[in-house]
């Protein structure tokens, strides 16, 4: 049987295998060359520089927990991980960027990076964002995002005009960064949702397929840093306060299926679905315990290593992410 992280490591080759063969979109892009897992990683370096971290979600903290699934999610999927029975998590809480040394006071999203160790030597990871949408629509607009914020050599800052002609070109990315400046700055990693952005196709025990998207909720609500309160706040903060929580008693989060119906979009992780469609809650997950970094700095939390009853969409993002996380991981690993 092959071992855990040899899964993962196989998984993330044919991500980039398939990124590699992956048909350029029809779109104009600012840099000179299509996307692919070597030169977005580059962009990620070139935007935050090179070091020792993950290229995104730099700042992070590992933690333990277990999830349990319901018969809600077995309607749903046959996938192991809705059986009822408790499935060991390791999981991984970030902030998002490539800076390891990001002030924890700031608007942008934060990650719940998670590992669902199976019966049978299964996996399911996944890397989710507290915001319903991605960054950009495909791997080339992600890229020219990328390419518009590097730094300029002189002034050592992006230049506007680059990132307003990018943003022009891509209108895609201006979702996120709506829903980020109207959104508070989370007051706890354990106190705001966190979305998959992309959607999937479930299958269940009778051969039913649907494509779905999920939302990690706080049983305990979402809490936020007041505006008035950010220049004063801490810079750093999340992981004592992540700390302070489960040391009191676990932090829980349920996990909600947001069902597709006909026509909604499968292919693009920066268009929400109507907030209408059906809702189920699947599970729950509950953290446990902050770790040492060791316990998940190994794991490349590759979105398309997926349990049986559970596939990748048509999403071109997700072979992308696949892709440039096993590029990532193996920089950083030879640091």
């Amino acid at each position: 049987m092959r071992t855990a992280h040899g899964l993962a490591a196989v998984a993330t080759m044919a991500a980039l295998a398939a990124l590699g063969t992956q048909t350029a979109v029809a779109q104009t892009a600012i840099p000179s060359e299509p996307a692919n897992a070597v030169n977005l990683v580059d962009g990620l370096e070139g935007v935050f520089g090179t070091h020792a971290a993950r290229r995104s979600g730099a700042r992070g903290v590992c933690a333990a927990g277990e999830f349990v699934g319901n018969k809600a999610g077995a309607a749903v999927s046959k996938a192991s991980v809705f059986s009822g029975k408790p499935v060991p998590v390791t999981l991984r809480f970030s902030v998002g960027g490539g800076n390891p040394n990001a002030p924890e006071s700031g608007k942008g999203v934060r990650g719940l990076a998670a590992q669902f160790d199976l019966p049978n030597g299964e996996q399911w990871l996944m890397a989710n964002i507290s915001a319903p949408f991605f960054t950009a629509a495909t791997p080339d607009g992600f890229l020219a995002f990328l390419e518009a914020r590097k730094p300029d050599p002189a002034t050592k800052k992006p230049d506007p005009a680059k990132i307003a002609a990018a943003a022009a070109k891509y209108p895609d990315f201006k979702p996120q960064m709506e829903w980020v400046a109207k959104t508070g700055v989370p007051a706890s990693y354990a106190a705001v949702n966190y979305w998959s952005t992309h959607a999937f196709k479930f299958t269940n025990a009778a051969g039913k397929t649907q494509f779905a998207k999920w939302m990690f909720v706080p049983v305990t609500g979402q809490e936020f840093i007041a505006d008035d309160k950010l220049a004063t706040h801490a810079k750093v903060f999340l992981e004592d306060e992540l700390k302070g929580r489960v040391s009191q008693i676990p932090v829980e989060f349920d996990m909600v299926l947001q069902l597709a119906q006909a026509g909604d979009p499968t292919d693009n992780a920066t268009v929400a679905w109507p907030d209408d469609r059906k809702k189920v809650v699947a599970g729950r997950l509950k953290v446990s315990a902050v770790t040492d970094k060791a316990a998940c700095d190994g794991i490349n939390f590759n979105p398309l290593v997926l349990p049986t009853g559970i596939e990748g969409s048509d999403d071109p993002l997700l072979a992308a992410r696949a892709g440039s996380y096993a590029v990532s991981q193996a920089r950083r690993l030879a640091k």
